[in-house]
């Protein structure tokens, strides 16, 4: 049963939506002034490819709540995780343009979790980010999927896998007993899939995934590209997937096997283009540009508090602990998911930006252990 899940379609042609401006606050003396930041380049350059898209605006198709958040006041970087807690959320007084963020929650029916999730355009002129929310059972079994999908070089390989992924997954006949198998396969495939579903053989669409899969007690997160998954256990940040870069001496090595280069151009790219070294899509540079996916297993246990699943244009500019810091700091995951959304924007992100937070509700899944373990006795 497909619970939620996020998109995105154009505008009639001629529109135009609005291009968010943020503020920057300077602290001097017992006040603040605060200056009108300039409107971003037009068009808007994708850093990862290293090209620039035709301008086309898009605007959110409805999902979640569509709120207007106030422009938000530019944030510094806080210097200690104390700090961080601090740093007050965008107020309507430092209103520079109206930004509207795609937002909500959802609750598992098993009610083992909960989790919020926020998406919002950013600075960029399109929006290419995606997510997925899905739940399931199979096998007496309670699924629960949670994706993050950010395109580059255009939107239609990230939108193939918020419609694919997760339900080519569970399909897989070894889903359930063989979960890394089934994970590895179906990425692979579902990459294959949308190639061969691409009539469009010069478009360089890509895109990656950071995914959590919950099998009852067990998490997978597996991941392709610079996306990330990063968990809160007994109150320490830890990255549950290792960004995908050209430079990474592991991934380096791998693409100069396999026949490819790493050049730098304003950043390390493969062939000079990608500034990523896994991804979805990207046909010309197949060979060294995989979609298989690096896999972490959990076990759920009363340390695991929460998980964090966003886009690059959260962590490009928010590190992982300053991020649960910000988690903690509010009440409930969904209104945690669009803090990171406001305070990514805030600090400058130019990218599209999309979180998703998911809350562990440890004392519904002691309840159910126990209440299984009687039955048994």
């Amino acid at each position: 049963m497909v619970v939620h899940d996020g998109g995105v379609e154009e505008d009639q042609e001629g529109s135009s939506s609005p291009s968010p401006a943020a503020t920057a606050a300077e602290a001097g003396g017992g006040g603040a002034a605060i200056a009108r930041a300039a409107r971003p380049p037009r068009p808007g350059r994708d850093k990862r490819l290293g090209v620039r898209h035709p301008l086309k605006h898009r605007r959110f198709r409805a999902g979640g709540k569509t709120m207007s958040v106030a422009g938000a006041r530019e944030v510094g970087e806080a210097t200690t995780v104390a700090e961080a807690t601090a740093i007050a959320a965008p107020e309507v007084g430092d209103e520079v343009e109206e930004a509207r963020y795609i937002c909500g929650g959802w609750k598992s029916d098993d009610g083992r979790m909960s989790c919020g999730y926020s998406s919002f355009r950013g600075r960029r002129a399109n929006m290419e980010d995606f997510y997925d929310i899905k739940s399931s059972k199979l096998v007496d079994k309670q699924i629960n999927l949670f994706g993050i999908f950010d395109g580059h070089g255009g939107s239609h390989a990230a939108e193939y896998l918020k419609k694919h992924l997760f339900e080519n997954l569970l399909k897989h006949p070894s889903f359930v007993t063989d979960t890394k198998l089934a994970i590895s396969e179906t990425y692979r495939k579902t990459d294959s899939d949308f190639l061969d579903a691409e009539t469009n053989i010069n478009r360089e669409d890509g895109s990656t995934a950071s995914t959590a899969i919950l099998i009852g007690n067990h998490l997978y997160v597996a991941n392709v590209g610079d996306s990330r998954t990063v968990m809160s256990k007994a109150g320490k940040a830890i990255a549950l997937s290792k960004d995908h870069k050209p430079n990474r001496k592991d991934e380096k090595k791998r693409i100069e096997n396999a026949g490819g280069l790493v050049i730098w151009s304003g950043t390390w790219r493969v062939s000079g283009v990608l500034a990523m070294s896994r991804a979805f899509g990207n046909r010309l540079l197949k060979r060294f540009v995989v979609a298989d996916p690096e896999i972490q297993e959990q076990e759920i246990d009363d340390d695991l508090e929460f998980l964090i699943l966003a886009s690059d244009g959260l962590w490009d500019v928010v590190s992982n602990e300053h991020a649960v810091a910000f988690v903690k700091a509010e009440e409930g995951p969904e209104a945690a998911a669009r803090k990171l959304t406001e305070i990514a924007f805030a600090r400058g992100s130019t990218d599209n930006i999309t979180c998703i937070v998911v809350n562990l509700l440890h004392d519904k899944m002691d309840l159910d252990s126990a209440a299984s373990s009687v039955e048994q006795s």
